[in-house]
């Protein structure tokens, strides 16, 4: 199974308007990170919200050992998009500053 599978996924069933999924287990498809973006999340609680993701990918995540979701509303996304860089870049970057000091 592949980022791009399960993004491809994410979209069709929550009509999400953007979907970032990053395998963070060398391509072996055990860790995942993702955010997703989607209307059908306005009005609904942090915890509704991840079981909608979970229930979308409910025969994927047997095979997932790790998977982490930030799940944002339209407009929430675009007041966090800058922040969006740092979520990318945030385990390369705490290497690199972990190994510097």
């Amino acid at each position: 199974m592949s980022s791009d599978f399960l993004k491809s996924k994410l979209v069709e069933e929550l009509n999400a308007t953007y979907v970032s999924v990053e395998d963070l287990s060398d391509g072996c498809g055990a860790k995942y990170n993702a955010v997703i973006v989607s209307p059908k999340f306005e009005g609904q609680p942090l915890l509704q919200r991840h079981r909608m993701v979970n229930t979308v990918l409910k025969d994927e995540l047997k095979s997932i050992h790790a998977f982490t979701q930030k799940t944002l509303t339209p407009e929430q996304w675009e007041k966090q998009k800058p922040s969006e860089v740092h979520l990318k870049c945030e385990g390369l970057c705490q290497v690199k500053n972990h190994s510097d000091s």
